[in-house]
C-alpha cells in the first residue's frame, strides 16, 4: 500500500496498491521534491476512465516502470473530479504543448509546481507514433538534471501562456440577436448531415449546442436549427453510445456514427441529455424524445442514486478489467435471452462481442436488462459532486413538472435535501 491508502477518492484508492510511491496532491510531495531537487510526475485521471485503467495496468502496476518513477520523480496522483481546478490548470499546459488534451493526463512539473512537459496516455512501448512511457521518464529526468536552463525556460513560457490566456478581457460589444443567428449559421456549415452532430470521430454528446439550437428555434422559428437538433438526437438514440437495454448514454463514441462507445457512464452527460431530450419533446411533441428522456432518468435512479438521495459520479468503462463486458453481447447470448437469433441488432465491438443498436420492443428490453443485471457489474464512483447533482436536480424537477410524474418530484426533493444538507457547509454554501 502507498500513501493513497488513506484517500477517500475512489480513483485514488484504485492506485493504492500500485508499486509507485504515489503522493496525493499536497505540501508533503512538493517539500520532498524541493528537498531532493526532483521533478514531479503529476498523473490526473478519474475512476471511470478506460484509458486510465489501461495505463495503470501497463505502466503503474509494472515493477520496472514503477522503479524508474520512484527513483527519478516525486509521483503525485489527482482525481480530476475531486480537483477540477488543478485539472483545468494543467490541462491548459498540456493543450498548449501538444494541441490536445485528455485523460489520463501526464504532466512533469518543477518542484515549484510549474509545468514544463506533458501529454496524455503513453504506451509501455513505442507505438502509433507515441514514445514508450519508460523512454519518456528517462528523457525527462535526464533533461531536468542536465539541461536545467532549457527546462526553466519551457516552464516559464508555459506559465506565461497560461497566465495571459486567463487574463483575457471580456468583449465590451453589446449582446445582440445577430450573435445567435451567426452561431446557428456557423453550426449549420459544420453540421454532419449524414450522422448528426458536429466534427469527426470521436464524437461527444453536444448537450449545450443542442440546447442553444432548441432555444433559438423556440425564439425565432428557425426550422433548420430544430432539424439539426432532431437529426443529432435521433442518431445518438439509435443505439451504441445510447444504452438501448438499460437506458442512459455512455460518455462518447469512438466513431462518427455514434455506434461504438467508450463505456463509462457519467452523471453529467446523462442529466444534461435527459434535459435535452425532454426539451426536444416539449418543442416538437415527438414521443420518441420523451421516451429517451424518461429512460435516461430511470437509469440515473436505478444505477447512480445514493442511499442519501444524491447521485454518484459515474460507472466504470470496464468490468473485471475488460472494457464494455457488462454492456456487450455475443449473438448466442442475445439469442438465448430473446429466444431467436437477432443479428440485425448487433454491431461489432471487440473480441467477438457486439453492441446493441436498432429497434427493441419493451418486452425485449426488459428481458435483456434482467439478463444483464445477473452479470458482473462495472464499479461505481460514489463520489457526489455538487455541480453534477445540480444538473440532475434540474432534469428531475423539470421532468416531474412536464410529465406530471410525482415519483420524479419525490426524487428531486430528496436530491435537493441532500444538496442543502450533506453537500453544504454550516453557512449554507454548497
Amino acid at each position: 500500500m502507498n500513501r493513497l491508502a488513506e484517500a477517500t477518492s475512489p480513483y485514488l484508492l484504485q492506485h493504492a496498491d500500485n508499486p509507485v510511491d504515489w503522493y496525493p496532491w499536497g505540501e508533503e510531495a512538493f517539500a520532498r521534491a524541493r528537498e531532493e531537487d526532483r521533478p514531479i510526475l503529476l498523473s490526473i485521471g478519474y475512476a471511470a476512465c478506460h484509458w486510465c485503467h489501461v495505463m495503470e495496468h501497463e505502466s503503474f502496476e509494472d515493477a520496472e516502470t514503477a522503479r524508474l518513477m520512484n527513483e527519478r520523480f516525486v509521483c503525485v496522483k489527482v482525481d480530476r473530479e475531486e480537483r477540477p481546478d488543478l485539472d483545468a490548470l494543467y490541462m491548459d499546459a498540456v493543450v498548449a504543448l501538444t494541441g490536445h488534451g485528455g485523460w489520463p493526463m501526464t504532466v512533469f512539473l518543477t518542484p515549484q509546481g510549474e509545468p514544463f512537459f506533458g501529454g496524455t496516455y503513453y504506451p509501455p512501448e513505442p507505438r502509433h507514433g507515441l514514445p514508450g512511457f519508460r523512454q519518456v521518464l528517462v528523457a525527462i529526468s535526464d533533461a531536468y538534471r542536465e539541461r536545467r536552463g532549457d527546462v526553466g525556460r519551457q516552464a516559464g513560457a508555459l506559465v506565461e501562456a497560461i497566465a495571459s490566456s486567463s487574463a483575457a478581457q471580456p468583449s465590451r460589444e453589446p449582446l445582440t440577436e445577430g450573435l445567435l443567428t451567426g452561431a446557428a449559421r456557423t453550426l449549420a456549415r459544420s453540421f454532419d448531415r449524414e450522422w448528426g452532430g458536429w466534427g469527426r470521430a470521436p464524437k461527444f454528446p453536444p448537450h449545450a449546442t443542442l440546447e442553444l439550437l432548441l432555444r433559438l428555434h423556440a425564439r425565432t422559428g428557425d426550422d433548420e436549427a430544430l432539424a439539426m437538433v432532431e437529426a443529432t438526437l435521433d442518431a445518438m438514440a439509435a443505439g451504441g453510445m445510447h444504452d438501448l437495454v438499460g437506458g442512459g448514454f455512455h460518455r462518447y463514441s469512438v466513431d462518427e456514427r455514434w455506434v461504438t462507445p467508450h463505456f463509462e457512464k457519467m452523471l453529467y452527460d446523462n442529466a444534461l441529455l435527459a434535459s435535452a431530450y425532454l426539451h426536444a419533446w416539449a418543442v416538437s411533441g415527438h414521443e420518441r424524445h420523451r421516451q429517451v428522456a424518461e429512460r435516461t432518468l430511470a437509469y440515473l435512479l436505478r444505477e447512480l442514486r445514493l442511499p442519501e438521495g444524491g447521485f454518484a459520479s459515474a460507472q466504470d468503462a470496464d468490468t473485471d478489467g475488460v472494457e464494455g463486458l457488462t454492456f456487450t453481447w455475443t449473438p448466442e447470448e442475445l439469442a438465448d435471452v430473446l429466444g431467436q437469433r437477432r443479428d440485425d441488432l448487433l454491431e461489432p465491438f471487440e473480441h467477438g462481442r457486439f453492441v446493441v443498436r436498432g429497434d427493441l420492443s419493451d418486452e425485449e428490453r426488459d428481458r435483456l436488462l434482467a439478463a444483464r443485471e445477473r452479470r458482473a457489474q462495472p464499479a461505481r464512483d460514489d463520489k457526489a459532486i455538487a455541480a453534477w447533482n445540480g444538473f440532475a436536480l434540474a432534469a428531475l424537477a423539470e421532468a416531474a413538472r412536464r410529465l406530471d410524474r410525482r415519483d420524479l418530484l419525490a426524487a428531486a426533493e430528496q436530491l435537493a435535501d441532500f444538496l442543502l444538507g450533506a453537500l453544504s457547509d454550516e453557512h449554507g454554501r454548497l
